[in-house]
């Protein structure tokens, strides 16, 4: 069977495909009970909120095949759901638009598809609710064609309410895949996150969170340890948004808050196989002063500290 050689990931798209349209009732004729099939409807949808466009643009936006579009187009004319323009620059194409008839066929259906989406939703609390609009976010950034491969740009802002708990979340996983870091590596980075956001000063003390197509992909802290002296703790970047100099960024932030603040020093703590960082400190003047053996996280590790003289 050609399913057999389906690789998981295949397999997990299909069935969640599968869930999907029987969810929302895609498989039925007609959706919502109203006498259109779903392209009828969204090709309405389309026609509708955006006036002006041609059939070929349509065609192309939605990936109609053109006879197809023909079709269902000559029968919204003869219902009176669309009328036909002239184009403003090319005499041979023609533009689209709702009549008020249209327009008002289509309503109902808004409203039905708004009903059955938050009826899908009821059953949801807000975190719940919160955590499956950022599951689809991720869906669908995932399945998004780029064909120029540029990235969206990364955005750095202050924390909020919720960072600093997944930050402490991400971390401890991510060094447990990469790393194979036991509970107490999470453990002490909660301990961390928390000792700042208890006692957060804005006036000597930071935090950067990175935010990529609204979904965090990196953060790092500024503290304050003596009147002298800051210390950088929990540089993290997430693996979907390394390569981008973000690292880097992020270090680079800290440096010149410590040095706006009149901090002497910027000191750190690391582990010596987490070597991508030790080239950024190493390219931005931070000097080792101090490593040492321990054991830690359930694994033999050697412990370095740096320091920037600011």
């Amino acid at each position: 069977m050609a399913g057999a050689q389906e690789s998981p990931q295949v397999a997990a798209l299909r069935r969640f495909s599968r869930f999907y349209t029987r969810q929302l009732g895609l498989l039925d004729e007609h959706l919502l009970d109203s006498g259109f099939s779903l392209t009828e409807v969204r090709l309405l949808y389309e026609i509708v909120r955006q006036p002006g466009r041609t059939a070929a643009e349509l065609g192309r936006a939605l990936a109609l095949d053109a006879g197809y579009l023909s079709r269902i187009l000559r029968c919204f004319e003869a219902q009176g759901l669309v009328r036909r323009g002239v184009h403003a620059s090319d005499a041979r194409s023609s533009t689209l638009a709702a009549t008020a008839k249209g327009a008002k066929a289509l309503a109902p259906l808004e409203e039905g598809a708004s009903a059955q989406a938050a009826a899908l939703l009821s059953h949801l609390d807000s975190a719940g609710a919160d955590e499956l609009r950022l599951a689809m976010q991720t869906v669908e950034r995932a399945l998004t064609p780029n064909p120029r491969g540029t990235p969206e740009p990364i955005v750095l802002r202050p924390h909020q309410v919720g960072d600093v708990g997944w930050i402490a979340h991400r971390q401890g996983l991510l060094y447990a895949e990469e790393h194979g870091y036991d509970e107490t590596f999470e453990a002490l980075v909660a301990e961390i996150a928390a000792r700042f956001a208890r006692g957060f000063d804005p006036k000597w003390e930071r935090c950067w969170v990175a935010e990529q197509g609204g979904r965090i992909v990196g953060a790092v802290f500024v503290v304050r340890k003596s009147a002298r002296v800051a210390q950088l703790r929990l540089l993290y970047v997430e693996p979907a948004a390394r390569g981008q100099g973000l690292g880097a960024r992020l270090v680079d932030e800290c440096i010149r808050f410590a040095r706006a603040k009149g901090y002497k020093s910027l000191m750190l703590w690391t582990q010596s196989h987490l070597e991508a960082a030790g080239h950024i400190y190493i390219a931005r003047g931070f000097v080792l002063q101090k490593q040492e053996p321990h054991r830690s996280f359930g694994k033999s590790l050697i412990g370095q500290y740096w320091v920037l003289n600011l």
